[in-house]
């Protein structure tokens, strides 16, 4: 089951590689511009970057790094990455194939920690922040951010459906106090923990990921099926663009 959850999120985000390095919504935002700011204020010497996708956070924390390590399972989305930097001449950044749950580095390597809008493809995420404190200095900062579910458990549902629709390597967005319940049994103290609101263009969030039209379609139906809280929660817009929300936790 790991090895075969592992292939699929490499099929999803190698196809799609191009697209997330590209991608105005991964590029920007005030949680990224927070995560360079991190990095300014630490200066780490080595900061790892994890779940990397279309390489922004790396981009963003290298001019304050001594060295990146750029972490991700698909090789193609890597090399994407790679290519970006070249073209950028970014030059302390290193990329590396691994999966969030077996990190292939010593305990506490790294000084500086951000992962972003990843671990919702995680099949273990607990595992995987375990491995986060473990290859991270003591005392040393963490910065993750995700798109959470809400706590209503139908505007959960449907915010779970929609995203497996689009990406069938989805597994779950997880609410925020379910995301400090886990920093803290894998042995993180959580700094702040600050929400936010994001919106989505159904036309480019679908195209990104390569998503069937019969796919596109079931999920503009569960838009239109869904209950008039969840619709508002969602600001579900008449092409079917909507609005998710987000955290930015900062740990030690």
């Amino acid at each position: 089951m790991t090895d075969q959850h592992e292939t699929l999120v490499r099929h999803q985000f190698g196809a799609a590689s191009a697209a997330y390095v590209s991608s105005a919504v991964h590029a920007n935002g005030d949680d990224l511009a927070a995560i360079a700011a991190h990095a300014g204020h630490s200066r780490p010497h080595h900061a790892l970057d994890l779940g990397t996708g279309g390489g922004h956070v790396a981009y963003a924390i290298a001019p304050y790094a001594g060295n990146v390590t750029a972490s991700d399972l698909a090789p193609e989305m890597l090399a994407a990455v790679a290519e970006e930097a070249r073209q950028r001449a970014i030059g302390n950044i290193a990329m590396c194939e691994a999966a969030a749950e077996a990190l292939p580095f010593a305990d506490g390597t790294f000084d500086f920690l951000a992962c972003r809008f990843s671990t919702h493809h995680w099949r273990d995420p607990q595992a995987g922040l375990r491995e986060a404190r473990r290859v991270l200095a003591s005392g040393a900062p963490a910065l993750f951010a995700d798109v959470v579910a809400p706590p209503s458990a139908a505007a959960d549902t449907h915010l779970q459906a929609i995203e497996l629709l689009r990406d069938p390597s989805h597994v779950r967005n997880h609410t925020a106090a379910g995301w400090a319940s886990m920093l803290e049994r894998a042995g993180f103290t959580i700094v702040t923990l600050a929400t936010a609101r994001l919106r989505m263009d159904f036309a480019s969030w679908t195209a990104r990921m390569g998503t069937p039209p019969e796919r596109s379609a079931a999920i503009r139906a569960l838009q239109k099926l869904a209950s008039a809280d969840v619709r508002k929660h969602f600001a579900i817009e008449q092409d079917g663009s909507f609005t998710l929300d987000t955290v930015l936790i900062e740990a030690r």
